[in-house]
């Protein structure tokens, strides 16, 4: 929904009133100063993909020497399938004891927990592939996908111009009825809100997948729109 604010001051002394705008004529000022908001929007072109796996063991040893494994045999999946070091970051690993509150597994005699998590970087078009090579791989606790523009600047000077040209259309209209003729931008400011975080991880129960990964299709996934939104305050002198 755009909402849209309006205070214009021209050539006598009255205010007037309405439910979506407000018109305050003054001799003193001739300007019209309108307040809009309005959005842009494309399609993602990078995706922040997260990986992870999560495993259990009986023992803190042979549960940290099974991590080992996966881990290195995801990010070696990940580097033979074209993907750079420098696209991988680690945002956590966590090695824990299970107490008795967790009673199936304390009752199978599973004692420890070992959990990592990496965000790999990709361009949009990738991030199908991306959590193929690392679920295949082990990656059992994968799937959430923050999606990026390369250049978000782009999309902001986008939203701030459709704002600007919106402002001036009501200006002028709102000039035509005072039977006068808009003149030139015043003075314009803008702010924009924050931009939401979206994303699903997909939990499978085994951090080691073995010969199910075989003829497995990537999964279908469609980048999202990235919408910006600009809120801008103008004003225009009138003639």
């Amino acid at each position: 929904m755009k909402l849209i604010h309006f205070v214009c001051l021209a050539v006598c002394a009255t205010t007037l009133s309405s439910i979506a705008q407000t018109i305050t004529v003054n001799k003193e000022n001739r300007t019209i100063a309108v307040t809009t908001t309005d959005e842009a929007e494309v399609v993602a072109d990078v995706a922040a993909v997260t990986v992870g796996f999560t495993l259990f063991g009986t023992d803190q040893n042979q549960t940290y020497a099974d991590a080992t494994r996966t881990s290195n045999a995801i990010i070696t999946a990940l580097h033979d399938a074209g993907i750079k070091q420098d696209a991988i970051q680690s945002t956590q690993q966590s090695l824990t004891a299970i107490d008795d509150d967790d009673k199936p597994r304390y009752a199978k005699g599973i004692r420890f927990r070992f959990s990592q998590a990496w965000v790999v970087t990709g361009p949009a078009s990738s991030a199908a592939d991306i959590l193929q090579v690392a679920i295949t791989t082990g990656a059992n606790n994968s799937g959430e996908i923050n999606w990026k523009l390369s250049n978000e600047e782009m999309l902001e000077s986008a939203a701030s111009e459709k704002a600007l040209a919106h402002a001036q259309k009501i200006a002028e209209r709102y000039a035509a009825g005072l039977k006068t003729k808009l003149g030139a931008l015043i003075y314009a400011s803008n702010q924009e809100p924050p931009r939401g975080y979206f994303g699903r991880t997909l939990n499978t129960s085994s951090a080691s997948l073995g010969s199910s990964k075989v003829n497995l299709k990537p999964l279908a996934i469609a980048p999202e729109k990235i919408s910006k939104s600009a809120t801008v305050y103008a004003v225009f002198a009138i003639e």
